[in-house]
């Protein structure tokens, strides 16, 4: 593959600020041209890694959406994640040199891979990289720490509020709506997600339609009344002692 093709795809692509490091020099970035080995593509319901693969790569999302599961010993999908354009997917792998679960694409979704012992050893020289990736990876641990918090010790509103107010900075992260978001993932895959019924999910919706704090249209939302949401969430923290 031509790496100058690849400069050009790094340096002119739209999640650039969200991928790759900031401040970085033309040399270095010449360094990063060895660091994505090839686009891939995934179609939606195709899986990107599976539990128990050996881990090679991390994956950078340029477009579409993920979720990340496993199957339960009765055989259901427990969901664990989702991500989005822009994140980084496939950390898990890195403990113990295999992924711990299954990446399903939930749209037809665009991946650059970086094969990570590229990673490493392009992160020795060019400390920004490191410096880098080490914030991709405590944003994820950090990230996976709030949503132990909220399983812990939430009511169901409070977990679906911080859901949605979640996803909603992200995707503003990324020069989206404030306010508005498709969501990619079924009701079923958020209840997973959340430790809820599919009801109580369908239930709790409809209940922040009445209450004037959402407008849902099958898959669109749009928050009408952040500050409620993020007093359901707030609130939270003063029962929880």
């Amino acid at each position: 593959m031509n790496p100058q093709a690849i400069k050009v795809a790094c340096s002119n692509c739209n999640l650039r600020e969200l991928c790759m490091p900031m401040g970085l020099t033309d040399q270095d970035m010449n360094r990063l041209d060895d660091l994505v080995a090839v686009r891939r593509k995934i179609k939606r319901g195709d899986t990107l890694f599976t539990n128990g693969e050996k881990f090679t790569s991390l994956y950078a999302i340029r477009t579409g959406f993920f979720k990340t599961c496993l199957a339960t010993e009765d055989g259901r999908d427990q969901v664990t994640g989702f991500q989005m354009a822009g994140e980084i997917i496939g950390l898990d792998g890195i403990v113990n040199d295999q992924h711990t679960c299954d990446a399903v694409a939930l749209e037809d979704a665009e991946v650059c891979v970086m094969p990570f012992d590229r990673i490493e050893e392009i992160s020795r020289e060019v400390t920004a990289l490191q410096h880098h990736v080490h914030k991709i990876m405590s944003r994820e641990i950090v990230r996976e720490h709030g949503v132990m918090l909220l399983l812990g010790s939430m009511r169901a509103e409070e977990r679906l509020a911080a859901f949605l107010l979640n996803l909603v900075q992200r995707l503003h992260a990324r020069g989206f709506s404030q306010s508005e978001l498709v969501l990619r993932m079924t009701r079923e895959e958020i209840g997973s997600y959340l430790g809820l019924k599919l009801e109580t999910v369908s239930r709790t919706f409809s209940k922040f339609v009445e209450d004037g704090t959402v407008e849902v249209k099958q898959r669109h939302v749009r928050i009408l009344d952040t500050d409620g949401l993020q007093r359901l969430v707030n609130n939270q923290n003063n029962h929880c002692h």
